[in-house]
C-alpha cells in the first residue's frame, strides 16, 4: 500500500529563497559583476578562436596544401581545434597560479 507524505515545511527556521536574497533597507545594492571582465574577454576570445581557427585551417589547407584531399584537411582542422583547447587550458592554469601567487604575496606583506 502507498504511504502518505505530507508536504508541510518543518518549523526549523529555514528561509525561503526570496528571503535569502533580500537586501536590508537603507543599504546600497550590490552591483559588482560575479565574474571579472578579463575572464569574460578571454572566454570570448577563445570561443571565437575555437570557431574560426579549425574552419579556417580546413579551407586553407584543403586548397593550398593538400590539393583537395579533405581527409588531411579535416585532420589538420581537428589538430588546430586541439591546439586552441590546449592554449585555453594553459592560459586558465596560469591565471589560477597568478591568483594564488598574489594571495600568498598579500599574506606575506600582511605579516
Amino acid at each position: 500500500m502507498a504511504t502518505r507524505r505530507t508536504n508541510a515545511v518543518p518549523a526549523t527556521g529555514e528561509k525561503t529563497l526570496a528571503e535569502d536574497f533580500k537586501q536590508p533597507l537603507g543599504q546600497p545594492s550590490i552591483t559588482a559583476p560575479a565574474v571579472p571582465m578579463h575572464v569574460i574577454v578571454k572566454l570570448l576570445a577563445f570561443t571565437f578562436a575555437m570557431i574560426v581557427v579549425p574552419i579556417g585551417s580546413y579551407f586553407v589547407t584543403l586548397d593550398l596544401v593538400f590539393s583537395g584531399n579533405s581527409t588531411f584537411a579535416g585532420a589538420t582542422a581537428a589538430f588546430m581545434a586541439n591546439v586552441v583547447l590546449v592554449g585555453y587550458i594553459i592560459v586558465a592554469m596560469r591565471e589560477d597560479q597568478s591568483e594564488a601567487i598574489e594571495a600568498a604575496e598579500r599574506e606575506r606583506k600582511g605579516r
